[in-house]
């Protein structure tokens, strides 16, 4: 929906002191892409927890790669308090972003055609090589008592660009509310349009522990990582499969595959052990690597880096801000095959905040660089970075932070873009400039916290970066899906 946002369109760069930049960004005018109203306003809500109504976060963006000027995104459309939302909206631009057609994935849903789901979250694109556009949504019913029963993962197919969709395949079903499937991503293989690769954790309570109450991000009892692939261009998908079991107690989520050029499949995951398996306890950044597109898996993960959790919250009122705080993000130069990892770490403030922190590997993964800050230090939170890398080798991240909270009232809240062109290891070699806001995070809707998503959208474009991301509205409980195109 459109509301009057507070925005300043600045191309501000913030330097890391002893930076030498030899090519800036600046961004493009903001579009809101989300609608006036939703198009699924007519559809009551049902189930437990409050409806926000025209609410539209966690956004996700995928380009075609045949044809670069079609941008397409989506969301979670009308969330809940109490977890995903009445279905997934998609946005469809065929003019680089400037315009965009809005709709819903038919038949994820009761509101949008379904019969056995009410709600749809963790929308997912990704575009295979010939241009068939992928969408991957996790799929549930919640019952009166917040359980989910059923719950799963759902794909759907376009033919068009987004334009419209085939029915969607629902990849996996559990009817016992002692199992979640939770936090999908799916990755279309840049290398062979026949496949893509579908993957998320299940969470699963052992009898006699009592049922399994969990929503996104929640840590259960037991959390494999599951697998599936289609080989055949969409046209089928293998039945899911468990890849990972981390053991009992501790789980996996946040699994996300990248594809190198020759091929390997590299799943970036946070490991969570509640035990001291390894002497990895707590959370870890960490990748499972397959050298046959997916039919096999690595028996042991390699561990990245300990991944520092901080709760963000208002800093002024102490209230929860929900954000991708255990969940690292990925890309893949598609030239030299280096790998690079973003995610949320508070380590270098002792655990008093979240930073941006990075690594990369330039030997498939087997080995890594010292975790790196790559925001601009301002003594406030950085968080749900997102990660893409240009054609010219560019790495690009997006991120928010409160840097600008001087206000009386509200939480002023402002997205960030920052790059590296070469020796990425060093903070030194990044360079930081605005790209949105403020905006007030007071007016996000709260589902365990101020929530626009546990994640936003990021797309290189030639040498140019596309964002997609949600922003607060004016009214309470309110959030717009923004496009910003940030250019050399």
């Amino acid at each position: 929906m459109r509301r009057t946002l507070l925005t300043v369109s600045l191309a501000t760069v913030l330097l890391l002191p002893g930076v030498a930049v030899a090519t800036t960004y600046a961004p493009g005018s903001p579009v809101i892409v989300s609608g006036v109203l939703s198009p699924l306003s007519a559809c009551a809500p049902v189930g437990p927890g409050t409806n926000y109504p025209n609410t539209e976060v966690e956004p996700y963006l995928a380009v075609n790669p045949t044809k670069p000027s079609n941008v397409v995104g989506s969301w979670q459309q009308d969330r809940y308090s109490g977890g995903a939302a009445k279905g997934s909206g998609v946005g469809v631009s065929l003019d680089g972003g400037a315009t965009f057609t809005d709709s819903v994935i038919p038949g994820l849903t009761t509101c949008t055609g379904g019969t056995t789901f009410q709600r749809a979250s963790d929308p997912w694109l990704s575009f295979s090589p010939n241009g068939t556009l992928y969408a991957m949504s996790l799929v549930e019913t919640k019952l009166p008592n917040g359980l989910n029963n059923p719950s799963g993962m759902a794909v759907s197919r376009s033919l068009d660009g987004g334009f419209t969709w085939g029915n969607p395949t629902v990849i996996i079903n559990d009817s016992d509310p002692t199992k979640f499937n939770d936090k999908n991503s799916l990755t279309a293989d840049p290398t062979n349009s026949d496949y893509a690769y579908a993957i998320w954790d299940r969470l699963d309570a052992p009898i006699g522990k009592g049922s399994l109450k969990s929503g996104e991000n929640a840590a259960g009892y037991r959390g494999p990582t599951w697998f599936t692939r289609t080989t055949d261009g969409g046209a089928t998908w293998e039945p899911a499969r468990e890849i990972f079991a981390p053991g009992n107690n501790d789980q996996t989520i946040g699994n996300q595959i990248v594809v190198l050029p020759d091929g390997t499949l590299i799943d970036v995951f946070d490991l969570i052990r509640n035990d001291n398996k390894g002497h990895v306890k707590g959370t870890n950044v960490a990748i499972l690597r397959s050298t046959d597109q997916g039919a096999t898996w690595s028996a042991s993960p390699t561990i990245i880096s300990s991944l520092g959790f901080v709760q963000v919250a208002d800093p002024d009122t102490g209230a929860l801000v929900r954000t991708g705080d255990i969940l690292p993000e990925a890309a893949v130069d598609p030239v030299t095959g280096a790998i690079y990892v973003v995610w949320q770490d508070g380590r270098f403030s002792g655990g008093a905040r979240s930073d941006v922190t990075f690594s990369m590997s330039t030997d498939g993964g087997s080995n890594w660089s010292a975790p790196a800050r790559i925001n601009t230090p301002m003594n406030v939170s950085a968080f749900t970075p997102s990660i893409a890398v240009a054609s010219d080798g560019t790495v690009g991240v997006s991120y928010y932070d409160f840097r600008n909270n001087t206000a009386v009232v509200g939480l002023p809240t402002d997205v960030w873009f920052t790059h590296c062109h070469v020796g990425c290891t060093s903070p030194a070699n990044w360079s930081e400039m605005h790209a949105y806001g403020p905006f007030d995070m007071e007016g996000a809707p709260v589902a365990r916290g101020y929530f626009l998503g546990d994640y936003e959208g990021m797309a290189a474009v030639g040498t140019a970066f596309d964002l997609l991301f949600s922003a607060a509205g004016a009214t309470p409980n309110s959030a717009d899906v923004v496009f910003l195109k940030m250019s050399v």
